[in-house]
């Protein structure tokens, strides 16, 4: 998709090294992967791509990792890919995340799509995977604001998802990734631990 870029967390476009595919579901929100693939092209294919899978379709009913079938198809797909990574809708129930860590930690990418601009979840989300341990790349996507990059990074993420006409419409960039630097004693807030001791 030619109308979204990646940037990482300093601001930097690298969506010319960026090779995830999103798997193509009914669900998909615009944003997820800068291309899609659909389950029969990624089968066809000799090579094996680093693909995203939503992640609601991957649970049981209680939020935990499906078996029987489902089990065999994310199998079959693992065959076929060189990296799995998952996306997930912010506005879904955090606790899925405590639910299934093991399988969280083995993601090379998490992607947290943001439906809404007033909706903070994707921040708690970011925080729950770094808590548990999660050491992989958290990547933002959706109606998150400028202004909220910088207490993202905060958070734990590490890249976004920018329109094309969002990206042209700011003037710098660069502005959003360091709005937290500290005036106090010029560290950048975003280097902070996240949690300090009392």
């Amino acid at each position: 998709m030619a109308n979204h870029h990646v940037l990482n967390a300093q601001g930097e476009n690298i969506s010319q090294n960026d090779h995830w595919l999103a798997l193509t579901t009914n669900e998909l929100p615009d944003g997820i992967g800068l291309t899609h693939i659909s389950l029969p092209e990624l089968l066809q294919k000799r090579e094996k791509p680093d693909v995203l899978l939503p992640l609601s379709d991957l649970l049981d009913a209680k939020g935990h990792i499906a078996g029987g079938l489902l089990q065999q198809v994310l199998e079959l797909l693992t065959q076929h890919a060189s990296r799995f990574g998952v996306w997930v809708t912010s506005n879904s129930d955090t606790d899925v995340l405590t639910r299934i860590p093991e399988f969280l930690l083995q993601q090379d990418l998490i992607v947290i799509h943001v439906p809404a601009f007033t909706d903070g979840r994707g921040f708690s989300f970011a925080q729950t995977l770094r808590q548990i341990g999660y050491e992989g790349e958290i990547r933002m996507a959706g109606n998150f604001g400028r202004d909220q990059i910088a207490y993202l990074l905060r958070a734990g993420a590490d890249s976004f998802v920018i329109s094309a006409h969002d990206l042209q419409s700011i003037s710098d960039i660069s502005q959003a990734f360091n709005a937290l630097a500290s005036s106090y004693d010029g560290r950048n807030a975003a280097d902070l631990p996240m949690f300090a001791g009392a």
